[in-house]
């Protein structure tokens, strides 16, 4: 089969013919006709990640149709159209995911290629409503997103809810999804054309993270602080989501992607009663809680760019630059000699 080959740090991704993964026991192949980048991608290829080894093929996200059953699966499963979890190896607690819990893409071949084996746990039908393009842009970014904003943080309809750097696949399913309950969703972004976006899909309305002393603007804008706020930045400006939350809110963030905090503003955290919350990925339950949503509010993923597999070095480019609202999705089209 055809797959894009990372052989080391800083190196570009290579389209290359590699073994055709087979089956093992309780294993399902998946033939995969769209992937979706992360930046944990761009990330691992600058080895700006953990546990690196090389060569590696990347990719977190995918959909594709069942190909071939390992010994043990249940036969209904051949040939159905499915999306891939990412994650496996959770853990028996479900409040936080244990040692051996792996993301695909590192250490396990990812799904930059155009088969995969994976437990056949992992698979779920995919939505119907949703090509297979949008369906790959789901994986990682919904099941982080539905974890941090309902089963973490617990967003109720009528809540005022802010969700931070609007843009990333992430950040715009937690808008997707925090518009169908019910709530009232305001952004911020560094773009004002991303705002402008985002109240497109529903949003109230959004503020520059940039402006001077935007949580007063915004707060007064949206008639109060965020009862509920969702972040992926940390950095310096966490302590701005601080002033911006009501009395009593949860602010949940998913990544760093400023850095540490430098000086957490811990009084005002304490006299307002406020809920730090941290959150990762999310358990099988969780990606089945998140699939049923997506079928049931038809919620349709924004898509900012599609390239083909042989374009996946200029797909990761375009991740790196950080322009890109919504996800990035890799078309892959059956290119090799087979299983």
């Amino acid at each position: 089969m055809q797959a894009l080959v990372l052989d080391g740090i800083n190196q570009s991704v290579q389209l290359r013919e590699v073994p055709t993964p087979q089956p093992a026991p309780g294993q399902v192949q998946v033939q995969l006709h769209a992937a979706a980048l992360n930046h944990r991608d761009v990330w691992i290829q600058k080895g700006q990640y953990a546990g690196l080894k090389f060569p590696i093929i990347l990719g977190s996200d995918g959909a594709g149709t069942v190909t071939m059953l390992g010994e043990g699966v249940d036969a209904s499963l051949q040939d159905q159209q499915v999306l891939i979890n990412p994650g496996s190896h959770w853990g028996n607690q479900p409040a936080a995911q244990g040692r051996d819990f792996q993301i695909l893409g590192l250490p396990q071949d990812g799904t930059f290629a155009e088969y995969i084996c994976v437990d056949a746990s992992q698979v779920r039908a995919k939505p119907a409503h949703l090509s297979f393009e949008q369906a790959a842009t789901l994986p990682l970014g919904g099941l982080t997103a539905y974890r941090a904003t309902f089963t973490r943080a617990q967003l109720q309809a009528g809540e005022r809810i802010l969700i931070s750097g609007v843009g990333g696949g992430v950040a715009l399913l937690a808008l997707q999804m925090a518009v169908a309950v019910g709530a009232d969703v305001w952004v911020t972004s560094g773009s004002e054309e991303k705002i402008a976006k985002a109240v497109a899909l529903g949003a109230k309305g959004g503020i520059s993270y940039k402006a001077e002393k935007w949580p007063a603007t915004l707060t007064k804008q949206a008639g109060g602080g965020f009862d509920v706020i969702v972040d992926s930045a940390a950095g310096p400006g966490f302590n701005d989501l601080i002033d911006a939350a009501v009395p009593g809110g949860r602010i949940v963030f998913y990544g760093a992607t400023h850095g540490d905090i430098p000086e957490l503003a811990a009084r005002k955290v304490f006299w307002k009663q406020l809920s730090l919350l941290g959150s990762t990925m999310g358990t099988a339950q969780d990606f089945a809680a998140m699939v049923s949503f997506v079928e049931h509010y038809r919620i349709m993923p924004a898509i900012d760019e599609t390239f083909a597999l042989a374009e996946g070095e200029a797909a990761l480019r375009r991740m790196d630059e950080g322009l890109q609202f919504g996800k990035i999705v890799l078309k892959i089209k059956y290119l090799g000699s087979g299983a």
